[in-house]
């Protein structure tokens, strides 16, 4: 509602009143804690929660609390391109909006992810990753995913990868830019063989605890 999407340019005007997440989220946390001590609480900043804006974060002294970041970024660029998709992975093109090309490469994700290493160094916090993912037919879409998911797990970080896909089949065959069974094809509505699918499944078998091993 106000317009403003830098935590830069939101903060010196905003800091402290009701807008402010700091001032509000601290309480919830508390009520919470008043009543249930083991319950993990995940946490995560303004901005959809985007890793931009986790260093305006406030921590708290709470146990069981988990920062949260979503990470779709750069998510105009590449991440949620609509068909025809032109911009690649790894390629050049304005990463920040000053009109002249960026390399956009693993070292750049390793780059952008630093904030996150920033934060749980002068914090001593948890942080994990609890949304992200790239529409399905962005180019080369298995090696950027292949590439963040490794840099997720070199840092420690627990991550949940954003699949929209409800039961009610009118809406998934429509909207379905997430779904990354349907494969790289914007006109597909059913499931094929990917290679995002390989590289999602090839992360998602290396968890050791399922609620399956859990709970037979």
């Amino acid at each position: 509602a106000l317009g403003l999407y830098d935590p830069q340019e939101f903060y010196p005007q905003y800091a402290g009143s009701l807008y402010d997440w700091n001032q509000f989220y601290p309480r919830i946390v508390a009520g919470i804690r008043e009543v249930d001590a083991e319950t993990p609480i995940l946490v995560s900043a303004m901005g959809w929660g985007a890793v931009d804006w986790l260093p305006v974060l406030q921590p708290v002294d709470a146990p069981r609390l988990v920062y949260m970041v979503h990470q779709y970024e750069p998510q105009d660029q590449y991440t949620h391109q609509e068909p025809p998709a032109g911009n690649t992975y790894p390629g050049r093109f304005d990463l920040d909006w000053d009109g002249s090309p960026d390399t956009f490469d693993r070292a750049w994700l390793d780059g952008y992810l630093s904030v996150v290493d920033d934060f749980r160094h002068e914090h001593g916090a948890p942080v994990s990753v609890n949304e992200f993912g790239v529409m399905r037919w962005v180019p080369n879409a298995a090696d950027f995913m292949r590439d963040e998911m490794e840099l997720f797990e070199q840092r420690g970080m627990n991550h949940a990868l954003w699949v929209w896909d409800p039961a009610w089949q009118p809406w998934v065959g429509q909207v379905n830019d997430f779904t990354f069974r349907f494969g790289p094809d914007p006109r597909s509505a059913a499931e094929v063989d990917s290679d995002l699918q390989n590289v999602i499944k090839e992360f998602w078998s290396r968890n050791k605890v399922r609620p399956s091993t859990l709970y037979p």
